[in-house]
């Protein structure tokens, strides 16, 4: 029987010839990412009694989700973080307005195809989207990785989801992604590896590669990993001088379960307060009133989603009951959108343009909601509390439905601009 990406990735990763779904092998990451998190790991680390860790040259810190610190609290994990990877002579350091830790890795030229990247935030699926096997793991099995380089993982069943046709006007991944996920559900793919591919893949940039395996996490999935192929090798082109390695899946491999999405019949989608899989139509919700609008975090803060955000908002001003921020995902994204222009007009229309990083997504500061309050958000979760106020409500979209909605004020289908 042939193998899948991630059992052939997994497989190398471990020095064996080959692996199946369910077996149990020790991994070496090439990649172990953490980020604000890192202050409370350093305590795991220290409790095991080392003073060094095995794999500085392996380790990435990214300082994104209170960046710049909000309280003393995060200024003093800020400041732990900073005096450990001095002591430590970790290489791989990016302080605050570097960006969103998703989007400065493979900036960074850290994610690379064929790679298995572990790391202490759900959302590192996001870097399947380079034909990695990416997981996240938790706080304590990242202090063991920087003790020993070493982790137990079991090798996960995998999906197959194949993507045909083309989209419509002002339809995008996420909302792709969001009608996965609904239908998918939210927990119907627990510690799975879920792998795209097919001819829209193929025509998909890379920027919409990552919303599909960032998003993989809100069904539960393991990793979630796109086909690698010469979009890759192109995005990546300058960023790494280290030879690449396209792992695509065996013709006959094993899967637990595949599907076949058309984009041609995909439309925009909200997901509803307060689980990411309650999805409905865009249109269907033209009754909700808005207070906030969010465009950025590591789903949509690229810059393909901040053009896409002017397309609606060019010449226009938002609804005066509306705030929109824009946060773009990193320092690169931040200059590339200044420079063409696009931040100014986004301004012009009455956006308030944040630094790089996570912003209000996690709700630990700018832009943390009220009690009574709607935002309408291009990030990943929904969650009752997620933007810190758990008598708010968060409603996920697309850019161009985001910025459509800051325009009238209420939840608006793109189409409709």
């Amino acid at each position: 029987m042939g193998k899948t990406i991630a059992e052939k990735i997994l497989a190398k990763n471990a020095g064996l010839d080959e692996v199946s779904a369910g077996q149990i092998v020790t991994s070496r990451p090439d990649i172990v990412l953490s980020h604000d998190n890192s202050a409370a790991i350093i305590g795991h680390f220290e409790k095991l009694g080392l003073e060094k860790v095995a794999i500085a040259d392996k380790m990435t810190i990214i300082l994104d989700h209170t960046a710049p610190p909000s309280t003393e609290t995060y200024a003093l994990n800020h400041k732990r973080i900073r005096a450990f990877v001095k002591a430590q002579g970790i290489d791989h350091f990016y302080d605050i307005g570097r960006g969103i830790c998703h989007q400065v890795l493979p900036e960074e030229g850290h994610a690379l195809p064929g790679r298995v990247i572990l790391g202490a935030d759900s959302h590192t699926t996001t870097h399947g989207a380079f034909g990695v096997f990416a997981a996240g793991i938790g706080r304590s099995e990242v202090a063991v990785l920087w003790a020993t380089g070493e982790l137990w993982l079991r090798v996960p069943e995998s999906y197959r989801i194949e993507l045909v046709g083309r989209f419509n006007n002002r339809v995008t991944p996420k909302d792709l992604a969001l009608t996965i996920v609904g239908d998918i559900g939210a927990d119907g793919a627990i510690y799975k590896s879920v792998e795209f591919c097919g001819s829209a893949l193929a025509e998909m940039s890379v920027s919409g590669r990552m919303v599909l395996s960032n998003l993989t996490a809100e069904m539960g999935a393991k990793a979630g990993i796109c086909y690698p192929d010469e979009k890759t090798v192109e995005w990546l082109k300058g960023r790494t001088d280290t030879e690449l390695e396209l792992v695509i899946p065996d013709k006959d491999a094993e899967y637990e379960r595949e599907f076949t999405f058309d984009l041609g019949e995909i439309e925009p989608v909200i997901a509803r307060p307060h689980t990411v899989d309650n999805l409905d139509l865009a249109k269907n919700a033209s009754d909700i009133e808005v207070n906030q609008v969010l465009i950025g975090t590591c789903t949509n803060g690229r810059l393909e989603d901040l053009h896409a955000a002017l397309e609606i908002l060019k010449g226009k001003k938002i609804s005066k009951d509306v705030r929109l921020l824009v946060f773009p995902a990193s320092s690169e994204v931040y200059i590339e959108a200044s420079r063409d222009g696009t931040l100014a007009e986004l301004a012009e229309s009455g956006a308030t343009i944040m630094n790089p990083g996570c912003g209000p997504c996690l709700g630990a500061h700018e832009g943390v909601m009220a009690p009574g309050e709607i935002t309408i958000s291009t990030a990943n979760r929904n969650f009752k509390g997620r933007m810190g106020c758990r008598e708010s409500e968060i409603y996920l979209a697309s850019p161009y439905t985001a910025a459509a909605s800051a325009i009238t004020g209420r939840i608006t289908d793109p189409r409709e601009i």
